[in-house]
């Protein structure tokens, strides 16, 4: 697992391979990965965007932006989680993701990046 804290925002991160998901035959690897999203600060925050920069060993790098995650913009309060788990495809065995979300705080509305850290996306046979 991976963590970061920025703003007093503590993200997690575990990933893992889906081979009932990949086809390998047609360069195709899927991961999923499990986020949580941690209110160690002293103020309600919300996430209103998400920012993604995917790396993968054969292909330039992608960007994903968007609103939320999931479907949701979730309002944290001091000490509350959010988890969610969502999925990646490279066309090679090797990559990775890193990012940052952007977050409102409630009581003054100022907006704050919060780091992703970085996460690998391995194949596990290719850490042999």
């Amino acid at each position: 697992m991976t963590k970061t804290l920025t703003h007093g925002i503590e993200i997690s991160v575990e990933c893992k391979y889906w081979p009932e998901q990949s086809s390998p035959k047609d360069n195709l690897y899927f991961f999923i990965y499990y986020i949580t999203i941690e209110n160690k600060s002293v103020e309600p925050m919300q996430l209103i965007k998400r920012h993604w920069d995917i790396f993968d060993s054969v292909n330039e790098k992608r960007m994903v932006d968007g609103i939320g995650v999931v479907g949701e913009t979730p309002v944290l309060e001091p000490g509350e989680k959010f988890e969610y788990n969502s999925g990646c495809n490279l066309v090679s065995e090797v990559g990775f993701m890193k990012g940052y979300y952007t977050m409102k705080k409630i009581n003054t509305g100022e907006e704050v990046n919060v780091e992703i850290p970085q996460f690998n996306l391995i194949v596990p046979a290719k850490l042999n």
